[in-house]
């Protein structure tokens, strides 16, 4: 029986305030856009036309809109798991079956997830064959969805399946210090990911072939030398078989470590252009963003590991869920329920951080150019061909960029381009 005490009504007005905050957020990014979508920024006076304009602001205002609804069904269906009794049910009919606690506590989760996977299937379908296709952008097979889905399934339950089952081995056989080992499993577990993905994960869903268009390739290598780094390879990747998005980025660490080019993005972007975006991903790595990233997860998700395993064993925690005992796999997932809403509040701080290595990244692009005017292109370009808000609400953007806004950033990019000479004269 749930329990209607001060913990539970803690975590409902944290809760609801998340979501609250994220419908209102939404609405009012919407409403500002609708408000100034229809004026083209001085930034893009050369790139945007009235008919791609409008098309943007329809893109971002339906992409919104079924963004609200799957994330109010989202929410009412974890309510609905939380204080339905569902969980103490799921759990003794797992016990019931007397399985060993590893192989429990992994029933537990496959059971949530598979809810979870299910229920996604609908809005998954909606944004790709309905949203995307409205709008140009999916190229995608009922086929090569199909598949997709039942890759990424067998993959997650597979990597989920070995990362839980070793913290459930953990909490079994070493109930006051699992957390530390627990959290060294957790930070060896996502270095091992990085390592393995563009080698053995990303292959499964996309061939990737080495660029083939030399004089580009040259360029990119010619750059990469002049700031000191190596890389095992530049690829092309076929993702206009799924999507006419386009992007580029670096993947992987140490020998795995490459560069990777949309085929869309080959496509639509000159050989400056492309070499520009580079420069600014070399940026994140000559500027240390991805080590200090990687350091505060750790450091955060080190505390995170030390103040679940205080909690762990709280009675509380479990009769106000309606457990009648303490079970350490329901505990996890409840404490990752009440965990949530706390983070979500924390999202601006993060977001901060991001858009502050961005703008680095984005003067080291143009130190290592000479000039930032390729990047503003490029972003130009980016923008257009993938239908970017380009007025979003400066709170929005704010509590959620991880990257400055367009119109910021490329002001920015050409500001610094017209004092490069007097700089150089100085």
């Amino acid at each position: 029986m749930i329990q209607y005490n001060l913990l539970l009504y803690i975590f409902l007005v944290l809760f609801l305030a998340r979501l609250f905050c994220r419908l209102i957020l939404t609405r009012i990014n919407t409403s500002h856009l609708r408000r100034f979508g229809h004026q083209v920024p001085q930034a893009f006076e050369d790139t945007i036309e009235g008919e791609t304009l409008s098309k943007m602001t329809e893109y971002t205002i339906d992409s919104s809109r079924f963004g609200s609804l799957e994330t109010l069904f989202e929410s009412l269906l974890l309510l609905v798991i939380l204080l339905s009794g569902f969980l103490p049910w799921l759990s003794h009919t797992i016990l019931f079956l007397d399985y060993p606690f590893i192989i429990s506590g992994l029933l537990f989760f496959f059971g949530l997830g598979a809810i979870g996977f299910l229920t996604g299937i609908p809005f998954n379908l909606y944004e790709s064959f309905v949203i995307e296709k409205k709008y140009g952008f999916s190229t995608i097979t009922v086929k090569l969805w199909i598949t997709d889905l039942i890759k990424s399934a067998l993959i997650s339950c597979i990597l989920l399946g070995v990362l839980l089952g070793s913290l459930l081995a953990l909490i079994h056989h070493a109930r006051e210090t699992w957390w530390l080992f627990g959290w060294a499993v957790f930070a060896s577990f996502q270095l091992f990911i990085m390592w393995i993905y563009p080698i053995v994960i990303a292959p499964l869903f996309n061939k990737y072939e080495p660029l083939a268009k030399e004089n580009l390739k040259d360029a990119i290598v010619s750059v990469m030398e002049r700031a000191g780094l190596k890389t095992s390879g530049v690829f092309r990747v076929d993702a206009g078989k799924r999507s006419r998005h386009s992007n580029a980025y670096f993947t992987g660490i140490g020998k795995t470590k490459r560069i990777v080019l949309y085929d869309t993005l080959l496509e639509s972007h000159s050989d400056d252009e492309i070499v520009s975006v580079l420069a600014h991903e070399i940026g994140h790595w000559k500027k240390g963003h991805i080590k200090k990233q990687l350091l505060l997860i750790e450091v955060l998700s080190f505390l995170l590991f030390y103040a679940v395993s205080r909690l762990l064993d709280w009675t509380y925690l479990y009769q106000t869920f309606g457990f009648e005992s303490n079970i350490p796999y329901a505990g996890l997932f409840l404490l990752s329920a009440i965990f949530s809403p706390l983070a979500f509040f924390l999202k601006p701080i993060g977001a901060g951080i991001s858009r502050r290595y961005e703008r680095e990244a984005d003067d080291y692009s143009g130190y290592l150019l000479g000039t930032t005017v390729s990047l503003a292109g490029a972003l130009k370009r980016l923008a257009k061909d993938n239908l970017a808000n380009l007025h979003p609400h400066p709170f929005y953007a704010w509590f959620y960029y991880s990257h400055p806004p367009l119109t910021e950033r490329i002001d920015h990019l050409l500001k610094i381009e017209k004092e490069r000479p007097t700089r150089e004269k100085g």
